[in-house]
């Protein structure tokens, strides 16, 4: 068991059938009334974010989350099939599980597949991936007057904010966190 004073950022818990991560907490006394924990935590499977005041003698059941690296394969339909590299299973995953990872990841990548009670309910992609420009208004040499961003597609179909010398073709690392333009790869 664990209870709220134990908190700290990236706790999973169990609270009225749901498996929560606490995102942030602070530990409040004030000067009139009993202490408590102030809490932002996120639903693990629905992504749904709450915040919520708790005592610091509540207790909630430990929520053990697997993790495990597997290779995505390929697309059929609206199913999307990893590997696992141990056993070479295949496990096909509905678009709803893995939607925001498809930004981020092709063919043949490796991705985080994390389960709850054996159920997969979220992929993570890398935190840093490289990926090629297939879209973007072609690069302006020598403009370094203002620090500018122009949109570009990248190979997944996600658009991203890139600076005005990066080119169609060009090679880019992107921080998979908040889809943010690192630095071009040679």
């Amino acid at each position: 068991m664990l209870t709220a004073g134990d908190f700290r950022k990236g706790v999973t818990f169990e609270m009225d059938g749901n498996v929560y991560t606490v995102l942030d907490f602070m530990h409040v006394k004030p000067g009139k009334g009993s202490p408590f924990v102030r809490t932002k935590m996120k639903n693990v499977v629905t992504g749904q974010v709450l915040e919520k005041a708790f005592s610091p003698s509540d207790k909630f059941p430990v929520a053990v989350i697997d993790k495990k690296e597997m290779q995505y394969l390929y697309s059929d339909g609206d199913l999307y099939y990893f590997m696992d590299m141990e056993t070479y299973d295949q496990l096909p995953l509905n678009k709803s599980q893995v939607e925001d990872a498809l930004n981020f990841i092709t063919e043949n990548m490796m991705a985080t597949l994390q389960f709850y009670k054996g159920e997969v309910f979220s992929v993570v992609p890398p935190t840093f991936v490289e990926l090629t420009i297939t879209e973007c208004e072609p690069g302006l040499q020598g403009d370094t007057s203002k620090a500018g961003y122009k949109p570009a597609k990248l190979e997944t179909g996600y658009e991203i904010q890139v600076p005005l010398f990066v080119n169609q073709g060009d090679k880019i690392r992107v921080d998979t966190r908040d889809g943010t333009y690192m630095e071009r790869v040679k």
